[in-house]
């Protein structure tokens, strides 16, 4: 097991640099993943380049309209790419959804579209539909996770192909099971992703998971998490609580948000009248999505990012240890960034070096 790096702001931060093997959770590793004896092996190419089992669904999401399905990109099918007025020179961000008990995209989701179009104007966004998938019990989608990132390896590497995209312009957003989803997409697609973000992946059934069933950061060549949910023992908190990426951030310790107690969320709730009723479930989920709203926060509020310093320990930061920059280093949030190369380190700067 490697070295650890830790970052602290009023938000604790983990740079995970761990090199484990977990075992797996049989259920998850084999339950969903042989559909018939006739499909394609993964270890035959052909699996790949095979879109007729493909059930997920790619929508290229508009600036001006960044809450409906105007146009699908189908993988196999060229000419829907240009009717979907795909950029090919310019950046593409692929958001992956997670769980849902009502079957229907969040709320979250537009919002997440915008900002990345307010921040890459001219960039491509593409929504992945698994909601027949995510909206079965928890156990069943999460096992689904294989098969979806199945369909968004195919589709990935078949858009890549077909327009010649340079690599570094894909980057693979995933939040909850959704984060999962990107890293098994990373970890089948033939040539390495640029970026994978893991917006507070989704902890049962996952914490002991191996890599090739989980976000980890040999998906991308450059994999970051934020993690705000991990209350709980592990495997029974909602969000995954080992670092995963190349940089894993706990705002807030990461195991609660502040502003999601039952008495907050229930007074957010009632103003909001009979249309709150709809948000009910926040009071399970408030900590969790509270990951989508610092990335987003992170993408619109440039000038005023947060502040990150480098922490042996959460125990040595609740100790003031680690608030001087003669003794460590302090860099702002490494989910600014849109662009795929990695971020460099640098050492006591308000500025985020990309």
């Amino acid at each position: 097991m490697g070295k650890e790096n830790i970052f602290f702001l009023n938000v604790w931060i983990i740079f995970g640099n761990i090199f484990a093997t977990f075992s797996s959770d049989p259920e998850v590793t084999t339950a969903v993943f042989v559909n018939s004896t006739t499909d394609p092996l993964l270890t035959t190419p052909e699996w790949i380049t095979d879109y007729t089992d493909i059930v997920s669904k790619f929508s290229a999401r508009s600036e001006d309209i960044p809450d409906e399905d105007m146009c699908h990109i189908v993988a196999g099918r060229p000419e829907t790419i240009t009717e979907c007025e795909f950029n090919r020179e310019t950046q593409t961000f692929i958001v992956i959804h997670g769980w849902t008990v009502t079957g229907m995209f969040e709320s979250w989701v537009p919002k997440l579209v915008s900002a990345l179009f307010e921040r890459e104007p001219s960039a491509n966004v593409i929504v992945v539909d698994w909601l027949t998938r995510a909206n079965q019990h928890y156990p069943t989608s999460a096992a689904y996770t294989k098969l979806v990132g199945r369909d968004v390896a195919k589709f990935v590497t078949w858009l890549q192909k077909e327009l010649q995209l340079p690599w570094e312009k894909i980057h693979l957003l995933g939040y909850s099971l959704g984060a999962h989803v990107a890293g098994i997409a990373g970890d089948l697609t033939d040539h390495k992703i640029s970026r994978i973000t893991g917006l507070d992946p989704a902890g049962p059934t996952f914490e002991h998971a191996d890599n090739q069933n989980t976000l980890s950061r040999d998906d991308a060549q450059f994999v970051d998490v934020l993690h705000t949910n991990t209350r709980g023992s592990p495997d029974r908190s909602i969000g995954i609580q080992r670092p995963v990426g190349h940089i894993d951030i706990y705002p807030n310790g990461g195991t609660f948000q502040p502003g999601c107690d039952i008495q907050n969320t229930l007074l957010g709730i009632a103003l909001e009248g009979i249309k709150g009723l709809q948000n009910m479930d926040q009071l399970v989920k408030c900590s969790h999505e509270r990951s989508i709203h610092l990335f987003i926060d992170s993408l619109l509020n440039i000038q005023q990012q947060s502040m990150a310093y480098r922490c042996n320990s959460k125990e040595a930061f609740n100790k003031g240890l680690c608030l001087s920059c003669r003794r460590t280093a302090a860099i702002s949030s490494a989910t600014t960034s849109t662009r795929s190369a990695r971020p460099a380190v640098p050492r006591c700067t308000s500025r985020h070096v990309i």
